[in-house]
């Protein structure tokens, strides 16, 4: 205690008023506090502007403890050491403490120490008045100086909305990437005071809303109990500190009797990421080096908004001390090598851990326990079954019958489950399934750990607390985010850390080296690592916040791409299977597997678009970054909102930089499971695949399918003459016996398609039409020609009808006659015409199949009848295209949108004539099919009976 607590006293002060506001009583006037900011703007400030929280701060004998704010209320009973030993490290929020230093000078009773006190309760007040500006963006309106926003439910909308908010009201202009690398608000006004000065904190003080906010008997920061659990420092009983190991080693100082205290790193040597040698090999931890006594961290101005190029240092420090807690795991021995019976599952509410869990149901017998964030168990099971629902997964009582739901958090001490409930689960499961996590591309390091490493440790500290448990973690191909990397397979070393500068991807990286520590300790571990999640092949659910499938919206919305190598990315369902299938084979327990199938290359994505209508530009990677903003600001799409975000953001743009220009990941050893298991091999995630997709995602607003006022992919026209009667009569003939017998049953209709020549009632007629496609996705999928043109006949208007709108459908119904007969159907034509007098008219056609020798006829010869719209029929004839300008129009004369490339216009040409050469072939077949059938019929004649039947 005395260790840590020997230098409390120069933080006593600041401490004292930060909780006096926090109380809403005896904090300090605002004069009071003006008058000490103008006191310490006059004062000169010695020694160097350090980042809070970094080993350069930390001067001799300054408090270095970790401190215990969590997304859970630290209480004394947190801080007691667990059976295991790892209750310090896992109680709470373990952070490195950033109370080492403040901005105005170093500790004690060195130059600058006069004005120390003053400077940390301009801090303190300043992040009250943050944290009440805060409160309306998370859902419980309050937070408190030291609780990460997003960890209260803040969302990254919020955190664009907080900016503005500070900038406008107290002229507080941060860089919203600061906010999100470490969104407290502690944080931000030491951050912010570090780089604009006292002055400028004179005058942020001094607007209405932090007068109001600091004004006594008026608290508006969450006290304990309230609504947000306010995130107090506590200093954590310790009798000494463990040392971050070097690589190789995994030991550490000799824990004190009945706990563990948590990792102070700046008892420990720091890891200078300028000291690394480019080109060197370095094993997945990286080995300390010192940080050189000279050097300083200073915060970015406004003006300095270049992207960091390494991590930050504090972020560093913070990864190192995480890494340590895997040390403090108990040992275990193996698990029986049996397939699971009772399985816990997180994340069972997000996007891969909905398709999971039916998985896991589907391919085994095991009961699976679901961990769900709610209130209680009611919560979370409407919760869960309103996920599964919303991805177009079942949630009957069957599945009910086989999960139990258990409300929790997998950012709380034991999962916020009871000692009981842990217990019982320790003894009782024979595996663990860890997906749940915070995925957010803009966040740091700070927001994200709670989430993504703290949690995977409390999972590990589970598999390895009571019966021996595998651990089957779903890691991310992100581990290997550095740019200029090589190689990306299952066994290759991960990305050196410094050089990893999104908070996701440390926050991956350090949960998997954590957990490959916590080999060491005899836990069974497999990695998981997925790409690019893409949508479900036959469902097309898809995640909307994955950055997959918001960059592939964009590049159909807005026909670029940027020019990238490849994209790893894989569908839901495949990854699902192959994840289930680890969890429930024992021989693949305790390996490595990139489940990233097989990855698409830029010629692949532009063939893929181009099939289904949508055809790109390829652009360098920053005029595509600036010309979707253009258009993105100019026209506003609510549901891609965070990719705007997204390509703002520099940290984000090194992350998307590294994703798009990174090397192909391999799979070995996923390919090998998946053959040895008979599952299905993995496949280019192509048009075909994302065909369901896309239409969801066009669905809710993400991306654009080609539509028919669209520029057309692919026209020619069709012309065609004939004669209209009346409906019903001789001229009727021509349309199959009239409109009765309009699809004909191949005898009403054999008197050659004409009326009685010299009828007085034929009307001459014609159409001058144009068929197109928008693409070739509505011929895959709906076999559909959009038709324009006019109508010119005498009988109905003294002027030419124009098509409103029209269809032509290839082979509905696939051909099947409409009646019994053998008059296959090859084309249906169905338009609307307006008159000259506004008049609206309907026409539909046929175009048939029979075995007969006429076949050159058959596919030119169209029986239509036409009325006025909502009347019967009211002429009805035949319309035959000429043969002389059947192959001039509908061959030599096909167009191609002329924004493709020489050689795409010739793909398209070839590709629609062999699709509709096909399909007409197989139309025509048809018929005479049938006709061999009946001929070739040798069955004995029926019986009576069989006739009565």
């Amino acid at each position: 205690m005395s260790e840590v607590n020997e230098h409390a006293s120069a933080h006593a002060g600041q401490r004292g008023i930060g909780e006096a506001i926090e109380r809403g009583d005896g904090g300090p006037s605002v004069d009071e506090l003006l008058a000490r900011i103008s006191q310490a703007a006059a004062s000169p400030v010695t020694g160097p502007v350090v980042e809070p929280g970094t080993e350069a701060a930390a001067e001799p004998g300054a408090d270095t403890s970790v401190s215990l704010a969590g997304a859970g209320a630290a209480t004394d009973a947190d801080a007691q050491a667990t059976a295991s030993g790892l209750g310090d490290a896992f109680s709470g929020e373990p952070a490195v403490s950033s109370d080492a230093g403040t901005e105005g000078g170093p500790q004690g009773g060195g130059p600058g120490a006069g004005t120390d006190a003053g400077a940390g309760a301009d801090v303190d007040a300043l992040a009250a008045v943050v944290a009440a500006a805060a409160g309306p963006f998370v859902p419980g309106g309050l937070l408190a100086p030291d609780a990460d926003f997003f960890d209260a439910g803040g969302s990254s909308v919020g955190a664009v909305e907080l900016v503005a908010v500070l900038e406008d009201e107290l002229g507080m202009e941060l860089d919203l990437d600061e906010v999100f690398a470490d969104a407290r608000p502690s944080s931000l006004a030491r951050r912010w005071l570090a780089t604009a000065g006292a002055s400028a904190a004179l005058q942020a003080l001094s607007a209405p809303t932090a007068t109001a906010v600091l004004s006594p008997g008026a608290p508006t920061v969450p006290a304990p109990g309230g609504p947000v659990v306010p995130a107090a420092r506590t200093s954590v009983p310790s009798t000494g500190t463990t040392t971050v190991p070097s690589t190789g080693t995994t030991g550490g100082t000799a824990p004190p009797k009945g706990g563990l205290a948590p990792v102070a790193p700046a008892s420990a040597p720091s890891w200078n990421p300028a000291s690394t040698t480019p080109g060197t090999n370095h094993p997945p931890f990286p080995s300390p080096h010192p940080v050189p006594p000279q050097a300083t961290v200073t915060a970015r101005t406004a003006e300095d908004r270049t992207p960091y190029a390494t991590a930050r240092p504090e972020d560093l420090d913070q990864i190192l001390a995480d890494l340590a807690l895997a040390d403090r795991l108990p040992w275990t021995g193996a698990p029986e090598p049996l397939p699971p019976r009772r399985i816990l599952l997180t994340g069972a509410t997000g996007f891969l851990g909905s398709h999971l869990l039916l998985d896991l149901l589907r391919h085994s017998d095991a009961h699976v326990y679901c961990l769900v964030r709610a209130d209680g168990e009611e919560a979370a099971t409407t919760r869960l079954g309103e996920a599964l629902k919303g991805h177009r997964l079942p949630w009957s009582a069957e599945i009910r019958r086989r999960v139990t739901v258990l409300p929790g958090d997998i950012r709380r001490p034991r999962l916020g489950l009871s000692d009981e409930v842990w217990n019982r689960l320790a003894h009782e499961l024979d595996s663990i399934v860890g997906v749940a996590a915070a995925v957010d591309f803009l966040r740091g390091y700070r927001s994200l750990r709670q989430s993504n490493v703290i949690g995977a440790l409390t999972l590990a500290e589970l598999a390895a607390t009571g019966t021996p448990k595998p651990l089957h973690h779903i890691s991310s191909i992100a581990v290997f985010n550095e740019v200029g990397i090589s190689s990306m397979g299952e066994d290759d070393p991960l990305a050196h850390v410094d050089r990893l500068v999104a908070g996701y991807d440390q926050s991956k990286w350090t949960a998997e080296v954590a957990l490959r520590r916590a080999r060491d300790h005899g836990l069974i571990v497999s990695a998981l690592r997925p790409g690019g999640i893409g949508g479900h092949t036959r469902t097309g659910a898809h995640n909307p916040q994955d950055l997959s499938s918001g960059l592939i919206s964009a590049f159909g919305r807005f026909r670029t791409v940027p020019a990238f190598h490849r994209l790893n990315a894989a569908p839901v369902d495949w990854v699902s299977r192959v994840a289930a299938a680890v969890v429930c084979e024992p021989d693949a327990w305790g390996f490595d597997y990139n489940l990233t199938g097989v990855p698409n290359t830029l010629d692949d994505v532009v063939r893929d678009m181009a099939f289904g209508g949508m055809h790109v530009r390829v652009q360098d990677w920053d005029e595509w970054r600036a010309d979707a903003l253009a258009r993105l600001e100019a026209e506003p799409v609510p549901e891609l909102a965070f990719l705007t975000r997204v390509l703002q953001s520099p940290t984000a743009l090194k992350l998307c930089e590294a994703t798009l220009k990174g090397p192909a990941a391999t799979d070995e050893r996923t390919a090998a499971l998946v053959e040895a298991l008979g599952l299905t091999p993995a496949a280019r995630y192509d048009a075909r695949a994302q065909l369901r997709t896309f239409e969801r995602l066009a669905e809710d607003g993400l991306a654009r399918l080609p539509h028919k006022d669209d520029q057309p992919y692919l026209w020619f026209t069709e012309t065609t003459e004939g004669t209209l009667g009346p409906a019903g009569a001789g001229a009727g003939a021509g349309a199959g016996a009239g409109h009765g017998d309009r699809h004909g049953d191949g005898d009403g209709a054999d008197a050659d398609m004409a009326g009685p020549a010299g009828t007085a009632a034929e009307t001459p007629c014609s159409m001058a039409l144009t068929l197109s496609i928008a693409s070739m996705y509505q011929l895959v999928k709906e076999r559909r020609v959009d038709v324009r043109g006019e109508l010119v006949c005498a009988a109905l208007h003294s002027a030419p009808l124009r098509v409103e709108s029209g269809d032509a459908w290839i082979r509905p119904e696939e051909g099947i006659p409409q009646r019994h007969g053998t008059r296959g159907q090859l084309l249906r034509y169905r338009l609307t015409l307006i008159d000259a007098d506004g008049g609206r008219w309907w026409l539909e056609g046929h175009k048939t199949a029979r075995a007969r020798r006429d076949v050159w006829r058959q596919t030119r010869a169209l029986s239509v009848e036409v009325g006025r719209e909502g009347e019967p029929a009211s002429l009805a004839g035949e319309l035959v295209v000429p043969a002389d300008s059947y192959v001039r129009d509908q061959i030599d004369g096909i167009r191609v949108d002329p924004r493709l490339t020489s050689r795409e216009k010739r793909a398209a040409k070839l590709t629609w004539l062999a699709w509709f050469g096909a399909e007409m072939g197989r139309g025509l077949l048809n018929p005479f099919a049938r006709a061999a059938a009946d001929l070739l019929d040798l069955r004995p004649a029926r019986t009576p009976s069989e006739r009565h039947r």
